[in-house]
């Protein structure tokens, strides 16, 4: 009786608490990923994409009500949302999933697009007074392009237990990395008390803190002397409302604006150890770098945990068929077909083709949205097919949806650029590494 006991009282907790996930900006820095779709929808690990991370850990954390606010290239977010979480009648009577659009509206002297996180989440305050929310006591702010995995009901249960009307989750930071946080300073109660973004020198030196107050082991705590936010956050959510409607009706930014004010407002404030894996998909290198890291022998992330599993769409698609291939360290998603091929530490996603006696190497590429028929492929040049062709090379590269590469290309950085655009011939370099664009046609003995 008593496990039964407790998954009641735990859903009944649950059911006070709703997630916001922000769609996030324009995506400039993942560009050309993000040219057609939003930051959440941009592919990873093979078979995922990054909306799957934040919903599979509210889902794992009993939280059954979500909203996702979305602005900018959403229409493959929205689809990918309406195949993979209709709930109807699977998680509850009183939850649900719903997708928030920026919208112009009358009223309030007209409203604009989403500003930014506090903008967003203003635009939709109503929602908060609607009847089936009269439950709500806590707000989950998440992101969508975070890498990580999160028990949020532990978040805000420590929220709870504080009395906070905020709480911020923060990552232990050492010197290195410091510098690229917005870090914070906090009492020994773990309370806020001062902000500083991205600071260097002796500002830097003045955000040191004890990290033991928020659990960290001494060893730890004195290679972790800063604490930096990961851009989530719980609210009290009759204290969001009063932040967003009353006290700063024309903040647009959660991290920069609203919490610092609302810590000099004299609320309750506080900061809560997420003392695991994550990682920003921000950037290129970034994105690269994490998909990359997932081939390895001890992930420092992993799609792989019965505990709390990451869920995607259901495509039922056939398994992969390798033929004569040499693979290491590498990721192979379903409804391959690769014949010949040598492959080693990539990430190659769903249904894609890739012709006899190629090599790829530390590459990640996306895959097909669909398989393709041969009156569809007859309406391109040449019938070049959705893959890659027979005696290509590919090192170091990104290679997005539904690319056509022809045979006998090098895909290689052979002159070891580190930034450039060329995307009327289908690719850009960032950061040393080659992007090919999503439906781009990259013909039969290119090398880039």
């Amino acid at each position: 009786q008593a496990p039964v006991d407790n998954l009641i009282m735990a859903r009944s907790v649950s059911q006070g608490v709703a997630a916001v996930i922000l769609g996030g900006g324009a995506g400039t820095r993942l560009y050309p990923l993000t040219k057609q779709r939003a930051k959440p929808a941009v592919p990873i690990g093979g078979a995922y994409r990054l909306i799957d991370i934040p919903m599979s850990n509210c889902i794992n954390s009993g939280i059954s009500k979500i909203y996702i606010l979305t602005q900018f290239n959403s229409t493959s977010l929205n689809r990918h949302l309406a195949r993979t979480y209709n709930f109807q009648g699977s998680i509850g009577s009183s939850g649900f999933v719903e997708v928030l659009a920026a919208t112009q509206t009358p009223g309030a002297g007209g409203k604009e697009w989403f500003q930014g996180t506090a903008d967003a989440v203003r635009q939709y305050v109503w929602l908060f007074e609607d009847v089936k929310n009269k439950s709500v006591e806590d707000v989950v702010i998440l992101s969508g392009d975070h890498l990580y995995r999160m028990d949020y009901m532990q978040f805000v249960q420590a929220h709870r237990n504080a009395d906070a009307d905020i709480t911020v989750s923060a990552l232990p930071m050492d010197d290195s990395r410091a510098t690229d946080f917005g870090l914070m300073k906090i009492d020994d109660s773990g309370r806020i008390i001062d902000f500083a973004e991205k600071p260097t020198g002796e500002e830097l030196q003045s955000m040191k803190v004890d990290t033991t107050v928020l659990g960290l082991s001494a060893d730890r705590a004195k290679e972790n002397p800063f604490i930096a936010s990961m851009g989530i956050y719980v609210f009290k959510a009759s204290a969001m409302l009063d932040l967003l409607e009353i006290h700063f009706p024309d903040a647009n930014d959660f991290g920069s604006e609203i919490i610092p004010g609302a810590k000099d407002l004299g609320l309750n404030v506080q900061a809560y150890l997420f003392d695991g894996y994550w990682e920003d998909i921000g950037t290129i290198s970034a994105f690269y770098n994490s998909n990359l890291a997932l081939t390895d022998p001890n992930p420092v992330f992993s799609f792989y945990d019965r505990s709390a599993p990451i869920y995607t769409m259901s495509r039922y698609l056939p398994p992969s068929k390798l033929l004569e291939c040499e693979i290491s360290d590498s990721i192979i998603g379903d409804g391959c077909n690769i014949r010949e091929a040598a492959i080693k530490h990539s990430v190659i996603g769903l249904r894609t083709l890739i012709g006899e006696n190629c090599v790829i190497e530390d590459s990640m590429i996306m895959g097909a949205d669909y398989y393709e028929r041969m009156e569809e492929c007859e309406l391109m040049p040449g019938c070049l097919p959705i893959g890659v062709g027979a005696n290509c090379v590919i090192k170091k590269a990104i290679v997005d949806k539904n690319v056509r590469i022809g045979p006998n290309c090098q895909i290689i950085n052979k002159d070891n650029v580190q930034e450039a655009n060329h995307e009327e011939d289908g690719y850009i370099i960032k950061d040393g590494i080659i992007v090919l664009i999503k439906d781009s046609v990259i013909a039969a003995n290119t090398i880039i």
